[in-house]
């Protein structure tokens, strides 16, 4: 295990306003998680799940304390220091696969390459041994159309791990699958998790999956609790 954690959040708050009275969500939150742990976030609607991710992935900032990804304090970073931060550190997978539905699945593990960078040539090679990993080589030529809901999400967490993040942010990845599927995906998902390392923070209802991840956590009264 790293000598620190892959996201660390040092009293942490947020709030929001709603009527002109101030609804907190997360009140001073301690928590972390480490590399090559699956932690699963369990709790109800409105609980404060979204905020959560959303202030892990940086695309919101917190209101007070301290979120730190890979050991690197975000607080006072700018918007391109934070957008670069979350380009090459973090991973999102959603409920819906949001693949770009003109281009084949190869092409879209090779998009955040191409975006950071990479040689086409280097981008194509990794995106077809990502693919070739989580059994889908046999797709990489075809477009999200011709994919089964399983494949799809597949390919959008093969996407998700493209550019080697060390934080992987997954929302109901699952929510949209039949629960034949759903195993499929989420193993698919934890073996990337314990292959490479990632840690991986996944909201979801299944409380069958949460079960098998690392660690269960949920959120009461703006806490993050951590359960049996």
């Amino acid at each position: 295990m790293s000598d620190q954690p892959a996201l660390q959040l040092r009293d942490v708050s947020r709030h929001y306003v709603q009527a002109g009275e101030p609804l907190r969500i997360l009140r001073k939150v301690n928590f972390e998680i480490w590399p090559g742990q699956s932690v699963a976030l369990i709790a109800p609607s409105g609980a404060g799940k979204s905020t959560l991710l959303h202030l892990a992935g940086l695309l919101e900032h917190a209101d007070g304390g301290e979120l730190f990804i890979c050991g690197a304090a975000t607080s006072h970073m700018n918007d391109k220091e934070r957008t670069a931060l979350r380009r090459d550190a973090i991973g999102f997978v959603y409920q819906f696969h949001h693949l770009l539905p003109e281009f084949s699945a190869l092409e879209n593990v090779m998009m955040p390459q191409l975006i950071r960078g990479l040689a086409k040539e280097e981008a194509g090679r990794r995106a077809a041994e990502l693919l070739e990993y989580l059994g889908l080589a046999h797709r990489a030529g075809h477009r999200p159309a011709e994919m089964s809901g399983g494949e799809q999400q597949r390919v959008a967490i093969a996407r998700a791990v493209a550019n080697a993040p060390r934080l992987l942010l997954a929302d109901e990845p699952t929510g949209n699958l039949d629960p034949k599927t759903a195993d499929h995906v989420f193993d698919a998902l934890t073996q990337l998790v314990r292959a490479t390392g990632l840690a991986a923070l996944v909201a979801t209802h299944n409380m069958d999956l949460a079960r098998r991840m690392d660690r269960r956590v949920t959120l009461e009264e703006g806490q993050v609790v951590e359960l049996p």
